[in-house]
């Protein structure tokens, strides 16, 4: 395995996540349409943002444990597919499709994992 290949491998699935958490926290910036007082803002940003707090503790687990960026991505498009009704197929594309091919991504970082890490 190449050098060029090892870092692609390596950072393929942790940019691709980060992006894609930035993309889910741009949904929570509809809550500045809303009339609301400044305390009712600060509460429905923070609960807006929870699945974006949550994608970001997983990447920071899984920077180390490549199995848990595995687990939660492709979790959590399953997770949506399951429990988001009513919407057409490109936010399914995009919202579930996403997470599973960085989650897909991370199973072969997980694999490769020696390969990828030696020197």
């Amino acid at each position: 395995m190449n050098k060029t290949l090892k870092q692609t491998m390596f950072w393929s699935p942790r940019i691709a996540a980060i992006l894609f958490v930035l993309f889910l926290s741009l949904f929570a910036l509809d809550i500045f349409e809303m009339d609301l007082t400044v305390g009712e803002t600060i509460v429905g940003l923070f609960i807006h943002l929870i699945p974006t707090i949550l994608m970001t503790i997983a990447i920071v687990l899984a920077w180390r444990w490549e199995w848990v960026g595995t687990v939660v991505f492709a979790g959590w498009a399953i997770f949506y597919v399951l429990t988001a009704k009513g919407f057409p197929w490109t936010v399914y594309a995009i919202i579930a499709g996403l997470p599973f091919v960085i989650g897909i991504f991370f199973l072969f970082d997980w694999i490769y994992r020696k390969k990828i890490r030696a020197v």
